[in-house]
């Protein structure tokens, strides 16, 4: 079974625009609703792709109780932990996605997750398995420390559980767990420079410091090189590179989580990097081609055509 853990999904509320004029009423041409947070995409992804996985996380109140119907109406199992607060109502946070001439966002700061509910969620993953994977994925709330990611690691580790840990998540809140082993991180080419302080131009560069992330820790390091596809250094000592397949992009939120969904899916299929690595480059290009996260039927499309 697969697990993914959101720390602070939200409903994003998405308005398309002819254009925006700031200081002005403006009326949408399109809108849309849809639940949000990385670890949420990766489930629903894995779901759409015919993967048994659950998602974890927190949510509160009215919003959260749509996410919720919303993510099960998706077909995905949840597994929340609901918070609640004395006083006035605590709610997941609500983002709101501006798309015209250019794309802004107002993202919501969520509810404080107090140490009950962590250890209500430590509870929870006490009972991993072997077999299992856990993806840890985003980034941490306010009301909790940016250590929380190492203390889960060490926690699953300490209990002597062999758990394949995926951590998608920037700076040194991903340098913190390497010590702990992640099966796979997947930072992108811009992330790779700001983790190291340096120029990430050429694909040597790519290399030389996916490999400093390995020595670091990491079994696994796929980079995401947006429109010129991925780069894998395996746990089996190998590198591959991959050009994406050709298309439109229409939207590229979730296209990063997708291609985590999407790996972990061709990993389980045939226990193979090189396709896991094309299910992964297959996933993330499809999302980044349709309006929302990507289909089965737009993963498979891309993989017959054999780009």
């Amino acid at each position: 079974m697969i697990y993914t853990v959101t720390f602070n999904p939200s409903l994003d509320y998405v308005l398309t625009l002819d254009e925006f004029r700031q200081g002005e009423v403006n009326r949408s041409a399109e809108e849309q609703i849809l639940p949000g947070g990385k670890g949420l995409n990766v489930s629903m992804v894995l779901t759409g792709l015919g993967v048994e996985n659950t998602a974890l996380g927190f949510i509160a109140g009215f919003t959260g109780r749509e996410i919720l119907r919303r993510v099960q109406k998706h077909g995905c199992r949840a597994d929340f932990i609901e918070i609640r607060q004395q006083g006035e109502e605590a709610f997941s946070r609500i983002n709101v996605k501006l798309k015209a001439d250019s794309e802004s966002e107002i993202n919501g700061t969520g509810p404080e997750i107090g140490s009950s509910d962590i250890e209500g969620l430590y509870r929870k993953l006490d009972k991993l398995q072997e077999e299992d994977i856990l993806v840890l994925a985003g980034s941490i709330p306010a009301s909790l420390p940016e250590s929380v990611y190492m203390e889960i690691m060490k926690r699953i580790r300490d209990k002597g559980q062999k758990t394949k840990i995926v951590v998608d998540a920037t700076g040194s809140l991903l340098l913190s767990v390497l010590e702990y082993h992640p099966f796979l991180i997947k930072p992108n080419k811009f992330e790779l420079g700001e983790i190291f302080g340096a120029d990430v131009v050429t694909e040597e560069d790519i290399v030389t410091y996916a490999a400093r992330l390995q020595e670091m820790g990491a079994e696994n390091v796929l980079i995401s090189l947006a429109g010129d596809g991925a780069l894998l250094m395996g746990s089996d000592g190998t590198v591959r590179r991959m050009q994406p397949p050709l298309g439109k992009v229409v939207n590229s939120v979730g296209a990063g989580d997708s291609m985590v969904a999407g790996f972990l899916a061709g990993f389980l299929e045939q226990g193979d990097y090189e396709h896991a690595l094309k299910m992964g480059l297959a996933s993330g290009s499809a999302s980044a081609f349709s309006k929302y996260l990507a289909t089965k039927e737009e993963v498979m499309k891309l993989i017959r055509e054999g780009w």
